[in-house]
């Protein structure tokens, strides 16, 4: 009764807060177009794409994640529909699956809102055969809408984190509840699997991180490795310290350690470290650069300096920069392939940790803040296995840095357990491929 007055108000809610809905794409769309573009998809208008796999991941990481999923449905002679909320990750299913698109097999839409009649018309017309929700994206209205239109739903290379699973209050255990109307799950590791059975999904299967399954890109690794050569970067040249998806309100800690460094390298008679400074959100990458200018350094910024394949635009200046500024999207790959040492933004600040796979895909030493509870798993498996470390404050990530950098030999040892750890936990396309066959078999009989 509880869950269902709550419901109610989540959708009365929605209901007065359209015209704010609307405002703010608009809104958004002054900083990104694309924001205001295609805002029909968002209520569900759009051509008809029948009998086809519904993939939905929220933005770019989550896409990009399910990349080799969904070329496996492909391989099985499915059709795929994947929706997503940000223009990134809209644009980046259109790049990545163009020719699929072109021939029929793959359509693109954003994810309606949550609106009964948006649903109807978006379950209607589509008619998926089934959902694959990546992460742990709960819409309430989508999941009572699926359930009404017999679409089964699942979670997919998903978690329950500890804050999640710990969390007190109507909303989250309205939010929880949510999980038993789903018709299965395939979660990440055991502990996440056990937690979502104890919340009563059903249907739960154990089939590892997607993520472990994405390639390297040559598009992005080679033209990072012609750039270390040019410019002699990387230990025991020029120290390259990458800091990835940087969140607004970590610049102290990074600051703090960037300062440090280029001390410690001056007074060890190494080469003057060049940073990688990579936001997390696009419209911060002027706020970025002007900050870190008047911070003192010498900022060069990727799109002044690279083209759209990488390659060198001008003759760079990056002998005189102390920071590469990273203002492009889709790119990470070629920002980690530049670095002796990567540190993950996002774990200084309460809301967690971003992605540490990437890296630990390219051999690097990771580093993060204290709040990894987003990313769980893998992170407290590969601070057990010496590949991840954590440090608490500016200070400890600056020693850590500094310790990393005199040790050559360690960190190349570390560069190895990484490739060791990335190797173990592969595979969990082919496992969740054949979870999905099992259940939806199960299903049928």
């Amino acid at each position: 009764m509880r869950l269902r007055l709550l419901l109610l108000l989540y959708r009365l809610a929605w209901i007065v807060g359209l015209p704010l809905v609307v405002v703010y794409f608009f809104w958004r769309g002054r900083r990104d177009p694309q924001y205001a573009a295609h805002l029909g998809e968002r209520f569900a208008f759009g051509p008809a794409f029948p009998d086809a796999v519904w993939v939905h991941a929220v933005s770019l990481g989550e896409f990009r994640s399910a990349v080799p999923l969904i070329r496996g449905l492909l391989e099985r002679g499915e059709r795929v529909l994947v929706t997503c909320l940000t223009p990134a990750g809209r644009r980046e299913v259109m790049r990545v699956f163009g020719e699929e698109r072109e021939d029929g097999r793959v359509a693109v839409r954003y994810l309606p809102l949550e609106y009964g009649f948006a649903y109807r018309r978006f379950l209607r017309t589509c008619r998926p055969r089934y959902g694959l929700i990546l992460e742990f994206d709960i819409w309430p209205v989508m999941i009572v809408s699926a359930r009404r239109w017999n679409v089964p739903l699942y979670l997919c290379n998903t978690q329950v984190t500890t804050r999640n699973f710990r969390g007190r209050g109507r909303l989250a255990d309205a939010r929880m509840q949510l999980l038993r109307g789903v018709s299965g799950a395939f979660a990440k590791s055991a502990q996440h699997a056990e937690r979502l059975r104890l919340l009563g999904t059903p249907d739960v299967h154990v089939t590892g991180e997607l993520r472990f399954d994405q390639p390297v890109p040559a598009a992005m690794s080679g033209p990072a490795e012609a750039l270390v050569r040019q410019h002699g970067l990387r230990v025991p040249g020029r120290p390259v310290v990458t800091l990835a998806s940087v969140v607004k309100g970590e610049d102290g800690e990074y600051g703090e350690m960037m300062r440090v460094t280029r001390a410690s390298c001056a007074a060890a008679g190494r080469g003057r470290p060049l940073f990688v400074h990579v936001p997390r959100a696009p419209e911060r990458f002027d706020e970025v650069a002007d900050n870190l200018a008047r911070a003192g350094w010498s900022v060069v910024r990727r799109s002044e300096i690279l083209d759209a394949e990488l390659a060198a635009r001008t003759i760079p200046n990056l002998d005189e920069a102390d920071v590469l500024l990273g203002d492009s999207l889709g790119e990470m790959q070629f920002y980690l392939a530049l670095a002796d040492i990567v540190i993950v933004g996002g774990g200084f600040l309460p809301t967690g940790a971003h992605n540490v796979i990437e890296p630990l895909a390219q051999e690097k030493p990771v580093l993060v803040g204290p709040h990894i509870w987003t990313i769980e798993f893998p992170a407290l498996e590969a601070i057990d296995a010496g590949v991840l470390f954590r440090v608490a404050t500016g200070s400890e990530l600056a020693a850590k840095v500094e310790d990393l950098l005199g040790a050559p030999d360690r960190m190349a040892e570390v560069g190895r357990n990484a490739a060791a750890f990335h190797r173990l936990h592969a595979g969990s396309t082919s496992r969740t491929l054949a979870a999905i066959a099992k259940s939806r078999s199960e299903a049928l009989d």
